[in-house]
């Protein structure tokens, strides 16, 4: 598997306020284009999975939230080291045992997940992931599910997470 090196400074994307790093243009269209879901390694840390989003001229960008550039020892300016490779699992992001296990016992949960949105599907399974209590983790995928089957034809994340309907 071909794994991508580039040494790049961490900057400030104005809209929304995060932090980033550039691709440039030629590696992006070489690894694939917006989009590609990738495995990130900074300065030698362990991988995270990540997008390469649009950053404007065929350049694309990752964002490093400021939880990671802490664990990385980067700060906004810093040049980091990056390796890059091809992500090939299924959602793009580790599947949490608990949601795995919930979609394997129910037929229509699982049915509705997969018409979901790559997107869509990262959000849930994210949301799922980011506590800690393996119960927890299981009350989250038992609620999501639940809702996504009460949801009907337009998906809605408000209904999704348990929570009313905007007053608009």
């Amino acid at each position: 598997m071909k794994t991508f090196h580039l040494k790049t400074p961490v900057v400030l994307l104005d809209k929304p306020k995060m932090n980033i790093v550039v691709i440039p243009k030629a590696m992006v269209h070489k690894m694939g284009g917006i989009g590609t879901r990738l495995l990130c390694s900074v300065n030698g840390f362990s991988e995270f999975h990540c997008g390469m989003v649009a950053y404007g001229e065929g350049q694309g960008y990752i964002s490093l939230n400021k939880k990671r550039l802490k664990i990385f020892g980067a700060n906004l300016g810093d040049e980091v080291s990056l390796e890059l490779r091809h992500d090939h699992s299924k959602y793009g992001m580790e599947m949490p045992e608990e949601l795995e296990a919930l979609l394997e016992q129910d037929d229509e949960g699982a049915r509705l997940f997969e018409a979901l949105s790559d997107g869509k599907k990262r959000y849930i399974i994210h949301y799922v992931s980011s506590v800690k209590s393996s119960q927890l983790k299981i009350d989250r995928a038992i609620m999501l599910i639940n809702n996504l089957k009460t949801m009907g034809d337009k998906f809605d994340f408000r209904h999704l997470l348990g929570m009313p309907p905007r007053d608009d």
